[in-house]
């Protein structure tokens, strides 16, 4: 079954490799126009690092931990062509 939907203008390969490099910051979802998305990613971050600096370690590892498994699921879906950006058209090579 092929999905007929018109493609992403955005770049398969940039999406791919600022969710490899920058998952845990959301910087891809920004990139895909997902900005809700992006900014619950960017404040996951900036919690962790922030509980990083109140001395709460283990919170923040658990936080930190958390958004690294969103961002490796993202990274899958992204891989075998299955996200889509934030107009809901697929993001395809």
């Amino acid at each position: 079954m092929t999905d007929n939907t018109e493609k992403s203008p955005k770049s398969y390969g940039v999406a791919v490799t600022l969710c490899g490099i920058f998952g845990v910051m959301g910087i891809h979802h920004f990139y895909l126009e997902d900005y809700l998305h992006g900014i619950a990613d960017l404040a996951l971050f900036v919690l962790a690092i922030w509980l990083f600096t109140q001395g709460n370690d283990g919170m923040a590892v658990l936080v930190l931990l958390v958004d690294a498994l969103h961002s490796v699921i993202i990274f899958y879906y992204l891989i075998i062509e299955k996200w889509r950006d934030g107009q809901g058209r697929p993001i395809r090579l």
